[in-house]
């Protein structure tokens, strides 16, 4: 039975608004430190002093061959009056674009200020950028603030154990900011799991109804839309969901996160919740790709899977996420579970054939995709988190959630990084998902 309440209203008289505009990229430092030069040797003594030796001789000789005339020297006439030209340290480093090597274009479409920006970040930075955090506590002292002091996380997850009120997510969302700004890095996006009904992470704010509570698409969009104004004002610029996948006639394994059995209305939905959340600048991520709801267990709880074929999903599951491409979906959550029409022993977020084969290659999606949380049992019961998050970035994931423990999250970006360093992650790979994360967030008003 569908329910007539309303969504809640968030008040309007929370102070949470960022007042500072989009972060340039041209603001934020590319480098974390610098390194203090140490004592020189004394061969080092005997060689500075030669060059002093030599500079001196050069200035002698420079005055000598300037003062030999009573003529005074005349200046160029093209050179007057022109300021002399200051060149940065970083441009002497970094060549100009139109003198690097030039290959194949990775994402031709984002703008010059994302491909510059990408560019100039070092590898560690770009790591970083691959990572979607959960954290502990519900307070502006919670650890993950140091944390994107430290470095430039693509993301945070504000989770259910982390909300207390809406006055606080406002402060949380606004921290995130204003702590990434102050340490000059890449503003993170502030994303959570809000599917609506008991769903949701924040139980006071829309959407109200569970999906399978709702008695129309429309009734979904108009959620959709109160939540995106909610969240956005609370600095909230994301959310993992909708969950768009086809139930089973009976025991659906994702219960009432399910809108329908039939693929045209979960597509109608899908259509619904990706436009309602465009309209309000709140980055969704639909999932569970490739489709997860003819599952034999959700995979929150236990690893999972779906025995269709690729011709049974293409006619089934797949119908709601090209409905979702088509109205314009920013990205895509991936799902944990087994695929028999893949490799039925690698979970889909880590399966290539998946990911760049079905998502990227077959249905032609170039925005983001996330994985669901590497902390879930289908990763953990047969791989170190660590170990998935290389994988997953092989496989073609661009956003690695993993809820925690902040233990694992460290070892995942070292993990990351080693592969990146020792070529099992390409260079291309990597440029490839920082573009595409930095592209969403100037999409999003993160970044100009």
């Amino acid at each position: 039975m569908t329910r007539s309440a309303s969504a809640t209203e968030v008040p309007p008289n929370f102070i949470t608004t960022v007042s500072a505009a989009p972060l340039a990229a041209s603001d934020i430092a590319l480098k974390d430190s610098f390194t203090p030069v140490g004592r020189l040797s004394g061969r080092h003594r005997l060689l500075v002093a030669v060059l002093l030796v030599l500079a001196a001789g050069a200035v002698v000789a420079g005055v000598v061959v300037g003062g030999g005339g009573d003529e005074p020297k005349r200046v160029p006439e093209a050179s007057r009056g022109q300021p002399r030209e200051r060149v940065s340290f970083l441009s002497r480093i970094i060549p100009p674009a139109q003198e690097r090597p030039r290959g194949r274009a990775v994402a031709p479409n984002v703008a010059r200020s994302v491909r510059d920006l990408a560019r100039r970040l070092p590898a560690e930075r770009k790591v970083a950028q691959l990572f979607l955090v959960g954290f502990r506590g519900n307070d502006l002292t919670a650890n993950v603030f140091q944390q994107l002091r430290r470095l430039d996380l693509g993301g945070i997850v504000v989770d259910r154990a982390n909300y207390t009120d809406a006055g606080l997510l406002g402060q949380i969302g606004s921290e995130a900011i204003v702590v990434s700004r102050q340490a000059r890095r890449v503003p993170p996006f502030v994303m959570a799991k809000q599917e609506g009904g008991e769903f949701n992470a924040f139980r006071d704010l829309p959407p109200a109804h569970a999906p399978a509570d709702l008695g129309s698409s429309s009734q979904a969009g108009a959620e959709a839309r109160q939540a995106a104004s909610a969240l956005r004002r609370l600095n909230v610029t994301g959310v993992l969901g909708p969950s768009i996948d086809v139930g089973l006639e009976s025991d659906p394994a994702l219960g009432a996160r399910v809108f329908s059995d039939d693929p045209r209305q979960v597509a109608s939905f899908a259509d619904a919740e990706v436009r309602a959340y465009r309209r309000g600048a709140v980055l969704s991520a639909p999932g569970h790709f490739p489709g997860l709801g003819s599952a034999d267990v959700s995979t929150e709880q236990a690893p999972a899977t779906v025995g269709l074929t690729a011709a049974d999903l293409e006619q089934r599951d797949l119908v709601p996420f090209r409905a979702a491409l088509r109205a314009g979906a920013p990205a895509v959550l991936l799902s944990h579970a087994l695929y028999a029409f893949a490799d039925p022993t690698v979970p889909g977020s880590l399966s290539r054939r998946v990911v760049t084969g079905l998502l990227r290659d077959k249905l032609h999606f170039r925005g983001l995709a996330i994985t669901d949380d590497l902390a879930d049992p289908p990763i953990t019961a047969f791989s170190s988190i660590p170990g998935a998050a290389v994988s997953a970035v092989r496989a073609g994931a661009d956003l690695l959630y993993i809820s925690g423990s902040a233990g694992d999250q460290r070892a995942a970006y070292v993990a990351v990084l080693r592969a990146v360093r020792r070529g099992q992650i390409s260079r291309r790979r990597l440029d490839e998902a920082v573009l595409r994360i930095l592209d969403a967030k100037r999409n999003y008003r993160l970044i100009r």
